[in-house]
């Protein structure tokens, strides 16, 4: 059993370093969104240590930018972070029944989109080993990043901190483009989003409404309308 867990354990590590680096990448920007919102970078890397969740974690540093309070910060993650408990849904027919509880508690504390990814494509049950092999390098990765991102983000030149700030949206990009390809109804759900943001952000009766709230009242409404105009129904669940 013992040589099991360690194979499956360096295999984590093997398939966990090119998540790390990629991590390394987009967490550079997001310790540049912690620096602009005034943490320092033993916070903002405490932060990383602790949510390995890069829409969460941006989301998180946006609402303490704009100065909103607490209920709004738990309403935000819980939007951004709801996902997850989809991921943690399908994670749990991938585990053995029979694993222990501290197990399942330490394979959900960092299911990120990444390696939910790998861990999904093991064949067979998975291993607990292999996800703390891939976290083993993916969470260093992350919190390094936002580490130095504080540390470096004011120090680079301006052309180069400007370059990188949006290699998190090109992140989101990546993953909403080749959906919408798919799927004309995402796509124009998309189009939407766009729209009614560009609106709130520009009308002057929404002023009042900080920007944490924006986003919230815009995610939920717009979420809600799709689901009830564009239901998915149960046959084309199981299909995918």
């Amino acid at each position: 059993m013992k040589r099991e867990n360690s194979h499956a354990f360096r295999k984590g590590v093997r398939n966990g370093i090119p998540i790390a680096l990629g991590y390394f990448a987009v967490a550079f920007t997001l310790g540049i969104a912690a620096s602009n919102a005034g943490l320092t970078a033993f916070q903002a890397t405490l932060a990383s240590l602790t949510n390995n969740a890069s829409a969460g974690e941006y989301a998180g540093f946006t609402v303490i930018a704009a100065g909103s309070g607490y209920l709004e910060m738990i309403i935000m993650q819980v939007v951004a972070n709801a996902r997850y408990l989809l991921m943690s849904f399908a994670m749990s027919q991938k585990i053995p029944q029979d694993m222990p509880l501290h197990h399942r508690l330490l394979v959900a504390f960092d299911l990120t989109d990444e390696i939910f990814g790998i861990s999904i494509a093991e064949p067979g049950k998975l291993n607990p080993y292999f996800s703390y092999g891939a976290f083993s390098v993916a969470i260093p990765g992350w919190s390094l990043g936002t580490c130095l991102g504080v540390v470096m983000g004011n120090v680079l030149p301006l052309n180069v901190v400007s370059a990188l700030s949006v290699g998190l949206f090109g992140m989101f990009i990546a993953i909403v483009v080749p959906a919408t390809k798919q799927n004309k109804v995402l796509l124009g759900i998309v189009l939407v989003s766009m729209v009614l943001s560009f609106a709130f952000y520009k009308i002057p009766v929404f002023d009042a409404i900080s920007s944490g709230t924006k986003t919230i009242i815009l995610t939920v409404v717009i979420a809600l309308a799709a689901a009830i105009i564009f239901p998915v129904k149960e046959e084309n669940k199981n299909a995918e």
